[in-house]
């Protein structure tokens, strides 16, 4: 591990020496500007599968993280540069070959998990004006491709991202990423594995507009490419009503259009998703109401842990299943007005119905040729309905010598038909993360 790190030290000492040089003296610019923040994360994740047809049943680990963020500000002159930079060490803790598996560590060859794993990546960065443009590994956020946070290491994609801030209210986004790192591995592949589909030696090509501002109505369009898969369009509409002084209403759409593309390596898809919600603001609380619809013979397919903007896309499910239909119940509590500043509680329920899987199209990866049976058999059947709970406690120290360490507790209970897909789950999540300001 020393080794690794080392190596990590002298290839930014390189790259950034002579940036270094011809900054060093300026009030703000590549030295001035730069931060750097390590993050100790402590995660517990149990996972008690209740469906009776695993193998496994019982999923349990428990893993020490420690991820560092470098951030360069920017040389000056009328073309800026910079770095960015992350590493990340994983220690497993606590786990066992019958409990492995929850995806916080990798697993070997028999199915153990891994006792540490590392990784580390970088970015060049280059301004012009509001326009940036990062060539390297990085996190990602828009709604077709959002590498998620949610497990011992966050998700990073490897190509190239533009952001463009120049015209006033308006934010242009386009990206092409050749691979991509999951959460618990320490290289990216050419890969992008989809909700269903995995395409090998691919790319993910992007590309939007979001408004941007405190404007009562905004939204956004964007549009994406999975090489030999599918081309993907979406929008977003929202609006909000500031009623009085201590209350709002939230008005968000979501729409997804998804349409097989090239050699359509998961199948013939034509696919709407889309989704209303409502959130109504007082005080301290909040109460939400959505609903959520799917459109097509197979479900609704993304890339990336995050990249499902919907709003009946929660903890364990998405509900994004053949013909779904689904509704949500939210409730949000900030406890300061009891006098506990820093504790936030949130509770939904959300039930989905009417799945019908039966008519993807044979042979692709929602209907594949099962050997054993001798028939083609869909991952969903008809009339798939299941529910999810999600309990959720987060607490942030607010002063002194521990400010900003947080510990969340999470709770998802999962149950459905057979016809659904999914698993019958409990889970629990127990997050304790510090982050430390070095620069």
């Amino acid at each position: 591990m020393a080794s690794r790190l080392s190596l990590l030290t002298l290839t930014l000492l390189a790259t950034t020496s002579d940036l270094v040089a011809a900054s060093q003296s300026a009030e703000h610019g590549f030295v001035a500007d730069t931060s750097l923040i390590v993050t100790a994360r402590n995660f517990f994740l149990q996972n008690d599968y209740r469906t009776g047809q695993r193998d496994q049943s019982y999923r349990q680990e428990w893993a020490q993280g420690f991820i560092a963020n470098l951030q360069s500000g920017f040389t000056q002159g009328t073309l800026g540069a910079g770095v960015d930079a992350h590493g990340f060490y994983g220690l497993k803790l606590d786990s066992g070959r019958g409990r492995a598996g929850t995806g916080l560590l990798p697993l070997d060859s028999d199915g153990r998990a891994e006792d540490d794993y590392a990784s580390a990546g970088g970015v060049l960065k280059l301004r012009l004006s509001q326009t940036t443009l990062r060539i390297g590994e990085m996190e990602v956020e828009t709604p077709v491709l959002d590498t998620g946070d949610k497990r011992l290491q966050p998700e990073y994609a490897t190509g190239l991202f533009l952001d463009s801030r120049d015209v006033e209210g308006v934010k242009l986004i386009a990206g092409h990423f050749s691979a991509f790192k999951n959460e618990n591995a320490s290289t990216a592949k050419g890969d992008f594995d989809g909700y269903g589909a995995s395409t090998r030696d691919r790319s993910m090509t992007l590309a939007g507009v979001e408004t941007t501002g405190s404007t009562p109505v905004g939204g956004s369009l964007y549009a994406s490419q999975l090489t030999d898969t599918w081309r993907q369009y979406y929008g977003n509409l929202h609006y909000i009503h500031v009623l009085s002084d201590n209350s709002s209403l939230l008005l968000d759409s979501n729409l997804y259009r998804t349409l097989d593309q090239g050699s359509a390596r998961a199948g013939a898809i034509d696919n709407t998703a889309y989704s209303l919600s409502a959130k109504y603001s007082v005080g301290a609380q909040a109460f939400t109401l959505a609903w959520q619809k799917i459109d097509g013979d197979t479900p609704f397919d993304f890339v990336g842990g995050d990249s499902i903007y919907l709003a009946n896309s929660v903890k364990y499910a998405d509900f994004n299943g053949a013909h779904e239909q689904s509704w949500q119940l939210r409730y949000d509590l900030d406890a300061s007005v009891f006098g506990m500043p820093g504790l936030r509680f949130m509770t939904r329920y959300v039930r989905g119905s009417q799945i019908d899987g039966t008519h993807a199209p044979q042979g692709a990866v929602y209907q594949p040729f099962d050997e054993d049976t001798g028939r083609f058999e869909p991952i969903q059947g008809k009339d798939g309905r299941h529910w999810e709970r999600d309990i959720d406690l987060k607490y942030v120290v607010q002063s002194g010598p521990a400010k900003d360490l947080s510990l969340n507790v999470s709770h998802v209970s999962h149950r459905g038909n057979d016809a659904q897909g999914g698993d019958d789950i409990d889970r629990l999540y127990v997050v304790v993360q510090y982050p430390l300001s070095v620069l």
